[in-house]
């Protein structure tokens, strides 16, 4: 390394700190650099000497230049003082001194690219600090800066501390002018933020009148489709029989042209038959009057219902095959076997119809987390990126995509599959390309987590038989002897109804609205904390009065969180009459009447 000097100022008094920054300040505007960087160095070449005079009584400050690439600029401030005793702790920040020793060298550290301090207890203070110029290459050309800044010292008039204290003024105005500009700027974002604010309130507020709008108008659509779809049953009804009896010559003979008329009245009727029958599904789906009734069945015996119902479907010259792919150990679906046959129904119909020859093949397999999908992969010409969401649109006709090899469909097969889906639980998707076929794919939970026993909406006879007089008690417990010992020592003149688990008894809350629950804490889909916390945060169910009755050991930490349910009561007791006694001082904190019962 080949050190260029620039110059060498001796620290003795408060005018050699301002000459010290004045010269630094020279040095970096000689140099090239910025005006940012010019203060930078300024300010930490002042900090450092000020530090020297301050505390050591002065010192001594060199510039000089590196000729090491990168070039850059050393300057070094030396004393003969006391030195700094917990140099580390000052650097790291831990040090707290009341004249404010250690803080201007944290700030110097972080203004220059290089700044090493040595410091010996009783001899004194060495500070380097290195600002890099790349802008300069080579000895020779730092030899001509330096020249160059020789002359500017020698004719440099302003010597004057008042003159750099002025210039210091200045700088700081300039500062707080920028600062000022800052802070109108940001006053002026806050004023628009406030105007985008107002103005998403307002959008907000619109789209709430036009998403109510839209639900009416969803309503009286279902309403419509419902009412229409039974007035054209009659008549089709009618026309498709009297069509039967003319064909099966019923009043005589008919010609082989009014056989040929007659089948396509009655070919004709039949579709029709079948869109009425796809509204009407659809309206009782989307109007939530559709009951799910459960039941367990194997994915073998669906598959196998499923062939007999659509061998008739397949061409006559063999062109296309359906094949069948059953998981090898058998699977059993706790769910709406009608409602699930119904959507493969007509999955596997549609792929038959949009496929000439080839293959319509429906395997079935198990995924994680309790669920099962039963995908038809048919080898058609497929579906363009663009139409696969537009499928699911009631009555969309994908047009210059699938051709169908058979009669046209009513355009409501997929929206109510995917409807019926969702019913249960799961969702229809689709995967295609042009020229490469198509996947539908069915997705269900393999139990279904609603309430089997309850459709999705009341009919009005089933709100009043429920709305008599009795209180009505739900267990929600999965140990079916626990439900049956405590239906047992219930009083007399409650109405019982049972859950077999969490997921089951939260659906059966919302749909009885029951007047007491009592509630086991160990259940294996969810626990009844979880129901709890469901249930106190769900403000349409938040009063409910529950009972916990379970084995479980309840600690302290466990009793602060069933803080909200009216009472706890152990299953395990010594004697019958304990639990009656127990069951009937908590049936009494929730407000029903319950007469005095003598020993059993």
């Amino acid at each position: 390394m080949a050190l260029i000097p620039l110059l060498a100022l001796e620290i003795r008094t408060e005018h050699d700190v301002v000459l010290a920054r004045q010269r630094a300040r020279q040095i970096a505007e000689g140099l090239g650099l910025d005006h940012q960087n010019q203060i930078k160095l300024g300010t930490a070449v002042s900090e450092i000497v000020r530090n020297a005079f301050r505390y050591a009584g002065g010192g001594r400050t060199t510039y000089a230049l590196d000729d090491q690439t990168p070039s850059s600029l050393v300057i070094e401030v030396t004393d003969h003082g006391p030195g700094i005793a917990d140099l580390a702790a000052v650097l790291e920040g831990r040090y707290r001194s009341t004249t404010g020793l250690g803080l201007g060298l944290i700030g110097v550290r972080r203004l220059m690219e290089v700044c090493d301090i040595v410091s010996t207890p009783g001899e004194g203070t060495r500070v380097t600090m290195r600002k890099y110029i790349p802008a300069l290459v080579g000895h020779r050309q730092l030899m001509a800066v330096a020249g160059q800044l020789a002359e500017t010292f020698l004719r440099d008039q302003r010597n004057d501390p008042v003159a750099e204290v002025q210039y210091q003024n200045q700088e700081l105005l300039r500062t707080l002018s920028e600062l000022r500009a800052r802070q109108d700027e940001l006053e002026q974002l806050n004023r628009e933020l406030e105007d985008t604010n107002r103005g998403v309130v307002a959008l907000h507020a619109e789209l709430d009148v036009r998403a109510d709008h839209l639900r009416r108008a969803s309503r009286t659509k279902s309403r419509f489709l419902s009412n229409m779809s039974h007035e054209f049953r009659t008549p089709l009804n009618s026309i498709q029989a009297l069509a039967n009896l003319l064909l099966d010559h019923t009043d005589g003979e008919l010609s082989p042209e009014q056989r040929r008329q007659v089948t396509f009245i009655r070919r004709s009727c039949e579709q029709l038959a079948e869109l009425v029958d796809d509204l009407l599904d659809l309206a009782k789906v989307e109007a939530g009057k559709v009951a799910v009734k459960t039941r367990d069945f194997t994915v073998a015996e669906l598959f196998g219902a499923l062939k007999g119902v659509l061998r008739p479907l397949l061409p006559a010259h063999g062109a296309v095959t359906l094949e069948f792919e059953a998981p090898r150990e058998s699977v059993v679906v706790h769910s709406d076997e009608g409602k699930v046959s119904q959507i493969m129904r007509n999955l596997i119909a549609n792929a038959l119809k949009f496929t000439e020859r080839g293959e319509v093949r429906v395997a079935a397999r198990l995924l994680p987390a309790g669920r099962i999908a039963i995908a038809v992969n048919d080898s058609g010409i497929g579906i363009a990126e663009e139409n696969l969401e537009h499928i699911f649109d009631e009555f969309a006709q994908v047009e210059g995509g699938r051709r169908a090899t058979g009669p046209k469909g009513t355009g409501l097969g997929l929206p109510l599959s995917r409807r019926l889906a969702q019913l249960l639980g799961g969702t229809v998707r689709a995967e295609s390309s042009m020229g490469s076929g198509s996947v539908f794919t069915l997705e269900i939970p393999l139990t279904y987590e609603g309430s089997g026993e309850f459709p999705l909406i009341a009919t009005t006879d089933e709100a009043a038989a429920e709305s008599t007089t009795a209180p009505t008690v739900l267990i929600i417990d999965d140990d079916e002897v626990a439900r049956y010992l405590l239906r047992g020592i219930l009083p007399p003149g409650l109405k019982v109804h049972e859950a077999k688990g969490g997921v089951e008894g939260l659906a059966a809350i919302r749909r009885l609205r029951p007047n007491v629950v009592f509630l086991d804490l160990s259940m294996t889909d969810i626990s009844g904390f979880e129901v709890l916390d469901r249930v106190t945060g769900d403000p349409d169910i938040a009063g409910l009065k529950i009972i916990i009755y379970s084995a479980q050991h309840i600690d302290d930490q466990d009793r602060k969180r069933l803080g909200k349910a009216v009472a706890i009561v152990s299953k395990r007791t010594d004697s019958r009459d304990e639990a009656i006694a127990e069951i009937t001082k908590a049936l009494r904190m929730t407000g029903i009447a319950v007469a005095e019962r003598g020993r059993a």
